[in-house]
């Protein structure tokens, strides 16, 4: 059975190094088209304003039309990208023959371990799908089979079925307690099966995976992207530093990795973290419905009106603990680090409309400093 086991580690890390490298990266070349255009933008109305040939209050309008858009951007990229580990369905059409050969042997022999890896071809995501629900059935009468249950995990990841694959790999975990693979594998698809978060029991499992075998790549790739989710940057950069030396020096991978090392440590060494809460008053919450959007941000308090920082919540999360950073910044050049006072914003929209619409609530700060803690924003007006 190992040698099945190896070829489904092979494509379950194929499955998972690749969006856990590389989704940041597409996501900053998505923004970077928009912000571009809105920079463009943002020049030409300034050039306007100089030139005379614009007023103030129609570049001010200007100003918070292109603000609105770059809000716009904020939901569609939390709506497409939050943080999205799982982009695995392209993977899924070039790994799914040998998860598929693995399952038929072990259905029809019991050992997957005999697989020729020559002839995995010609399974269906359908074909797959029947021999996972056999599987599955035979596991009922075999409930100790630790590779068995291994290779059922497997399988419902391959075809996103994260809750049921979180479920078999702790059936599996519970008879190989010691498998570091297993428990990276358990930890990835619980994340999923959690929202794509990797907080909580995921860590736990990552952390466990680490002391029985520090150098698992799949743990360690976990480890730093969990880490970045809690804005740890420093210890993701660490965590991703000890895979370079697992991978060929200059393969993608290596190259992927160096990229989100370099992310990682600028963001440790420049990071300003303004906290605060959101609240609203209690005069304007009949005006509102749970699945309100509220939009949170940092703007300069003496600077372009672009915002510096923006996160997303709903009305239903009120109130709320808010942490602003550079790593919610729009554009390179805007950062929360590079603007020592700033406000701090929050609007709620009823239509989930970014532009500012009339009736919206809202309410802002004075001036803080770019690191301040205890901000307190209550919304408390109707445009």
């Amino acid at each position: 059975f190992w040698g099945a086991s190896a070829l489904l580690a092979a494509v379950a890390l194929l499955l998972v190094m690749r969006p856990l490298l590389r989704r940041r990266a597409a996501r900053v070349s998505r923004r970077a088209l928009n912000i571009a255009v809105y920079r463009d933008q943002l020049r030409e109305l300034e050039a306007d304003l100089r030139a005379g040939t614009l007023a103030q209050a129609d570049y001010e309008r200007a100003c918070r039309e292109l603000e609105a858009r770059l809000l716009e951007d904020v939901e569609n990229q939390v709506e497409e990208t939050e943080p999205r580990r799982g982009g695995r369905t392209m993977m899924v059409l070039t790994g799914i023959s040998i998860p598929a050969l693995a399952l038929a042997v072990y259905l029809v022999v019991g050992n997957p371990g005999a697989i020729d890896p020559q002839a995995a071809h010609g399974f269906t995501a359908r074909q797959v799908e029947a021999m996972v629900e056999r599987l599955a059935t035979r596991l009922k009468d075999h409930p100790d089979d630790a590779e068995g249950w291994k290779l059922l995990g497997r399988s419902y990841s391959v075809l996103g079925r994260f809750q049921e694959a979180a479920h078999a790999y702790a059936k599996a975990a519970a008879r190989a307690p010691r498998d570091a693979q297993l428990l990276a594998d358990f930890a990835d698809a619980l994340g999923m099966a959690q929202g794509q978060r990797l907080a909580g029991d995921p860590e736990k499992l990552i952390a466990r995976a680490l002391e029985i075998d520090r150098d698992n790549l799949k743990a360690l790739a976990l480890a730093g992207t969990a880490a970045f989710e809690r804005k740890d940057f420093k210890a993701a950069a660490a965590y991703w530093e000890r895979m370079l030396p697992l991978v060929a020096a200059e393969s993608e991978d290596a190259r992927a990795i160096r990229s989100n090392m370099q992310e990682a440590k600028s963001l440790a060494g420049s990071t300003k973290v303004l906290k605060g809460t959101i609240s609203l008053s209690s005069k304007l919450k009949q005006k509102t419905s749970p699945d309100d959007a509220v939009f949170i941000f940092a703007r300069a308090a003496e600077g372009p009106p672009m915002p510096l920082a923006v996160l997303r919540k709903q009305v239903r999360d009120l109130p709320v603990a808010f942490s602003l950073d550079d790593s919610m910044a729009m554009a390179p050049g805007l950062k929360l680090s590079g603007f020592s006072r700033v406000l701090v914003g929050a609007r709620i929209s009823r239509s989930g409309n970014a532009t500012p619409q009339p009736g919206d609530l809202q309410g802002i700060s004075a001036p803080v400093a770019n690191d301040a803690t205890g901000v307190a924003v209550v919304i408390d007006t109707v445009r």
